[in-house]
């Protein structure tokens, strides 16, 4: 298949095109700055620049057109603000649900996270952050696209172990970047997630069987 990547660029998404292009996909990757374009090309990914914060909607959607699947993987990240977590980790999301939407694309994988809830308490910018995360979520669920939710834990650089556990609540945890990148890689080849949102830390259970098990 063919799978686009919004925030191309990010560790988890150069992990995920590397994964995904060995096994023979191929990978169309959104980034916002042209100089992480050899990054993108050495991971075997096609890069596209495309700020989905700035871009209007027809223009992502041009950006994405022909893909199979896409992976929103971008986000505003740590140190920036709680107004970035708004305009890049909601309004980037629900800005692609309507792309994909245009582009005639139905299948959506979103890193989302832990905690994520539109409901989250308090004004620091964690909270903001999983406010946003979780509004983007809802806005995916309601948008009648074959969707999943993915809402890994504490996320580490740690080398990937291959073995997680995944559900409606796995509690806290970490998981290496490496191990999510597999876990979205697996989401993508198996049609029984669509419609799954669930939590993902290290665990016991190699990774294909944990998604197959959903």
């Amino acid at each position: 298949m063919l799978v686009a990547i919004a925030g191309g660029h990010g560790q988890i998404a150069l992990l995920l095109t590397r994964q995904l292009a060995a096994r023979g996909d191929g990978v169309r990757s959104l980034i916002r700055n042209p100089d992480h374009a050899g990054d993108v090309r050495d991971a075997g990914g096609e890069p596209v620049v495309c700020d989905l914060e700035a871009a209007d909607e027809q223009t992502v959607s041009e950006a994405i057109r022909g893909a199979d699947a896409i992976v929103f993987a971008a986000g505003a990240g740590p140190g920036s603000g709680a107004e970035r977590k708004l305009t890049m980790d909601l309004g980037g999301a629900v800005k692609l649900v309507a792309a994909a939407k245009g582009a005639g694309i139905d299948r959506y994988v979103i890193v989302s996270s832990r905690g994520a809830d539109p409901a989250a308490p308090g004004d620091d910018t964690f909270s903001v952050y999983l406010r946003a995360k979780g509004e983007a979520d809802a806005a995916l669920a309601a948008a009648g696209l074959d969707h999943t939710i993915v809402r890994p834990g504490r996320l580490t650089d740690e080398p990937g172990t291959g073995r997680v556990a995944v559900g409606a609540d796995v509690g806290d945890g970490a998981i290496p970047r490496e191990d999510v990148a597999s876990v979205l890689a697996a989401v993508l080849a198996e049609p029984g997630t669509i419609g799954a949102t669930f939590g993902l830390i290290s665990g016991d259970t190699p990774v294909d069987e944990a998604i197959a098990s959903l």
